[in-house]
């Protein structure tokens, strides 16, 4: 039977302090939480609910650009907007209290989010995954079954003798910090001091941090197209108009850059998802736009570590501390679980973060930070990066050598893009799913209409045997859909 169009009316009240945008996905919500409106039915269109309602198309499209976010919505482009055929969905996107390396802090204001609107039906989560035996290419998880055992317990053991504080510093412990920037500089080529660090749960929370310091209602900020889903999502949450600013193999394109951005979240050392590292020509351009336009370029350097044919460029920041703020993270050297990243700014700025920073009651876990200086103060992260440097490297090998297809951005990081036709990557993407194989394609990195088709792979946290039957899979699913020799 044909998805009935619901027609839902609302009062928005123009006086109120809540921008039209946060009232109108409020009432989506509660109308859908409610029973009013029900699974499978049609929304109106974006235009016809402007005019119904008297507001400006921008309004309703990201109201519902929020909502499908938060997997309320559902439905592709072009074929309408139709309320999620869960009965049940996830309650509204809130920021986490806990250490996990998702949108951090605490008392985030409820806005405007402006993520991919090429949503799909919900896909196990990696735990689900793996109790299913699922092969998880997905990227973003390292291998974290091969750590030195001794030197966890033992970072672990000194973490439990340390006294505790009743108001840690919000910069972090400054033995953590000055063993930081001491592995910054020698792994980034960033020259600091402990005054530049400020330790964080991850990149998400570092972000979000500076979103709260330097965003707010009618600021604008530029995430890569495609780029990082969650940028976007943390930078709209605090309030932010955030535009997509286009990227080809290399990154960031400076000449399409808006002169209206407060703020641009890059990843020069390694663009997400394509893979690319921004030339030298190109970051003098980029830290000229910021300094013409008094810009700041958020660097997010989420896994710089891992570099394989070529060598590694010096941080973007060492190049411009005065426009660029450095995100960094173990997540990816050893764990998300970990839950310790980094800003480097200036210490002006760092300050300014800090005094945020303790307004929101966001913090560091001050053991988790006592283990991680033990850790680097022994050696033991330098020791464990160099293996997994090596271990990576093999994986990396194994699977441009199995896939039929050349995949690119393969020079560094934990992922590489299968490029395919935009027509066979969503019966690929199905097909290898049936048949227990899971990867992301480009779509989850678009905040529009995706530019660059293709499957995003991530090799990390997989086994070299699961490897080679994924890439049997992916060879074979491809074949088919596009043509192309197994």
């Amino acid at each position: 039977m044909p998805r009935r169009l619901a027609e839902p009316a609302f009062h928005l009240d123009r006086s109120a302090a809540r921008p039209l945008t946060t009232q109108l996905s409020g009432a989506l919500r509660k109308a859908m939480s409610g029973g009013t409106l029900t699974p499978g039915e049609r929304l109106p269109s974006s235009r016809a609910l402007a005019a119904q309602l008297g507001v400006s198309r921008t309004v309703v499209t990201e109201a519902y650009q929020q909502l499908y976010a938060e997997g309320w919505l559902e439905g592709r482009h072009g074929s309408g907007t139709f309320v999620a055929q869960d009965s049940a969905p996830p309650s509204p996107a809130r920021h986490d209290a806990g250490g996990n390396d998702d949108v951090g802090g605490h008392g985030a204001p409820s806005a405007t989010a402006t993520p991919a609107v090429h949503t799909t039906a919900p896909r196990p989560s990696r735990e689900q995954a793996r109790r299913q035996g699922m092969i998880d290419l997905r990227p973003g998880a390292p291998w974290v079954r091969d750590h030195d055992r001794a030197a966890w317990r033992r970072a672990w053991r000194h973490a439990a003798e340390q006294p505790l504080d009743e108001d840690p510093d919000p910069r972090g412990l400054p033995r953590l910090r000055a063993f930081l920037a001491d592995h910054l500089r020698r792994t980034r080529a960033v020259r600091i001091g402990p005054e530049n660090v400020m330790v964080t749960r991850g990149t998400g929370n570092g972000l979000d941090l500076v979103g709260a310091a330097l965003l707010g209602a009618g600021t604008r900020a530029g995430v890569e197209e495609p780029g990082y889903q969650k940028a976007r999502t943390i930078l709209a949450a605090r309030g932010a108009l955030v535009l997509p600013c286009p990227v080809d193999r290399d990154g960031i394109l400076t000449e399409h850059l808006p002169d209206d951005l407060s703020l641009l979240h890059t990843t020069p050392a390694h663009q997400y998802p394509l893979g690319g590292r921004l030339p030298v020509p190109r970051r003098e351009r980029l830290l000229a736009w910021a300094r013409r336009n008094a810009a700041m370029i958020v660097e997010d350097d989420y896994d710089a570590e891992f570099r394989y044919d070529v060598a590694p460029l010096p941080a973007l920041y060492g190049l411009g501390p005065d426009r660029v703020i450095l995100l960094g993270t173990l997540s990816k050297t050893l764990s998300p679980d970990l839950g310790i990243g980094w800003i480097v700014a200036e210490p002006a700025l760092l300050e300014r973060l800090a005094a945020v920073r303790h307004d929101l009651s966001d913090r560091t876990s001050v053991p988790v930070q006592a283990a991680t200086a033990l850790l680097l103060e022994r050696g033991d992260l330098d020791r464990h990066l160099r293996r997994m440097r090596l271990e990576y490297a093999r994986r990396r090998g194994l699977l441009i050598d199995l896939l039929t297809t050349r995949p690119v951005g393969d020079t560094a990081g934990l992922h590489v893009l299968l490029p395919l036709p935009a027509r066979a990557v969503a019966p690929v993407v199905a097909e290898v799913a049936e048949r227990g194989v899971l990867v992301d394609d480009t779509s989850r990195a678009s905040q529009g209409a995706p530019t660059v088709h293709g499957l995003v792979l991530g090799y990390g946290s997989a086994h070299p045997a699961d490897l080679r039957r994924a890439c049997a899979v992916l060879n074979e699913a491809v074949a088919r859909h596009t043509g192309r020799p197994a």
